[in-house]
């Protein structure tokens, strides 16, 4: 089957939607399928691009079996709404001329975020007679709104639009949990337009390894202590802080270390935080190349997933598929309504406690801390779980199932004459 997978992100991105569309681009591929990727140039999550891909207005890429068609963004590290614009507008147009650069597919595989660019997909679907299965890893502008990310009534009622816009023209709406599907339905978008499908981990390269000859512990001099490790992004639903102020509740504790792994920028900010409250076990580090990953989550006694009070109840952080696949404990401090929340409490592999509640975050790295076969156990729970209900390649079957059922049968020439 031909298939286009239409996303903002591939890789060499090493977190966030990129390794999700690599894996899937590449796994259809082993199986025998001719797909194409069209995207950006590579800017996540450092906002800018890559320096082996600046200054390039097209590209065009053949990785691991995949046809990779990359063109130039606008991008810029600092946020505002017209660098927003310019950055949505530069992929749309950009975009849409690299997927007439191609073959025809046989369905559209187009990924949100962002919204805008589900009008050249609609646009081609047309063009090609071609399905459009739409992959929602965020429902927007649901989120963007409730975080307060957007805040104009009229952006609010553009998003809106495009929102309604991408599910009508989408023939399958592809989602990774319960949370967005119950969110889909009160918006009276049909049941069977909508499969549910979790984001996925790969179990043979996320897996539990030794935890003392690590080349994270050794660079960090954490030989023998206790890890609480955060990887991940730091932005606006992300409250890091909270976890520092953890962290010195916990100064007694001496051979307790927290670990936060992000973008440099939010780094910074944080190092700032650390130095006025006096903060000495915290340790903040830049991202790990993704071959390192492994080993850096096996540096870890437990995993962390954060979250701010006011995060939209479906959201669905993807790390807490690759926390349990590590074989690690989590906490997730977390909405206990939200989707994460009973994504943690169903596989059995951590704890949860409410957000942003520095004292009862405290209370259970400590309570962890002092039941080291809670914490073997909750990891060796979270490991099963993940390899039972996250596998990739048994996620990669249900997604070769959907778009399988997609394709048109190709009509004998009797039915033509």
């Amino acid at each position: 089957m031909r298939i286009l997978i239409y996303s903002y992100n591939y890789y060499p991105e090493p977190i966030g939607i990129a390794p999700l569309m690599t894996e899937l681009a590449e796994g259809l591929a082993r199986k025998g399928h001719s797909v194409r990727v069209v995207t950006a140039m590579p800017w996540y999550p450092n906002s800018e691009i890559a320096p082996e891909y600046k200054g390039k207005l097209y590209l065009t890429e053949n990785l691991n079996g995949v046809r990779v068609q990359r063109s130039f963004v606008w991008i810029s590290r600092h946020r505002s709404f017209k660098n927003r614009a310019l950055f949505e507008i530069s992929f749309v147009v950009l975009s849409f001329f690299q997927v007439l650069n191609g073959s025809r597919p046989e369905a559209i595989f187009l990924t949100i975020p962002g919204l805008p660019v589900c009008v050249p997909a609609a646009i081609l679907s047309w063009l090609y007679r071609t399905p459009i299965i739409l992959n929602l890893q965020d429902i927007l502008p649901d989120a963007a709104v409730h975080v307060g990310l957007i805040r104009n009534p009229k952006m609010i009622s553009l998003f809106k639009w495009l929102e309604n816009f991408a599910y009508k023209t989408a023939t399958k709406i592809s989602v990774i949990s319960d949370g967005f599907t119950e969110n889909l339905l009160q918006k009276q978008i049909p049941q069977e337009k909508i499969t549910e499908i979790p984001n996925w981990v790969d179990v043979n390269f996320i897996k539990p390894l030794d935890k003392e000859d690590n080349y994270f512990r050794q660079e960090n001099d954490l030989q023998g202590k206790f890890v609480v490790l955060y990887s991940g992004n730091i932005a606006l639903t992300q409250p890091l802080e909270i976890l520092i102020d953890a962290a010195i509740k916990l100064n007694h504790i001496e051979n307790l270390a927290v670990v936060i792994v992000g973008k440099q920028e939010a780094l910074e900010r944080l190092e700032r935080y650390c130095q006025r409250k006096k903060a000495t076990n915290v340790i903040l580090r830049p991202f790990q190349p993704r071959s390192k990953l492994p080993e850096m989550l096996a540096a870890a006694d437990v995993g962390m997933v954060m979250q701010k009070h006011n995060v939209i109840s479906f959201n669905m952080p993807s790390k807490i598929q690759v926390l349990l696949a590590s074989g690690r404990a989590i906490i997730g401090s977390v909405p206990l309504n939200g989707t994460a929340a009973r994504a943690i409490k169903k596989s059995g592999g951590g704890l949860v406690v409410p957000p942003e509640d520095a004292e009862a975050l405290a209370s259970a790295i400590e309570h962890l801390y002092a039941n080291p076969q809670l914490v073997e156990s909750l990891g060796e729970r979270g490991r099963d779980y993940a390899k039972r209900v996250y596998n990739f390649d048994f996620i990669l079957d249900r997604y070769e199932e959907l778009l399988l059922s997609l394709k048109k049968p190709i009509k004998k020439l009797s039915q033509l004459l």
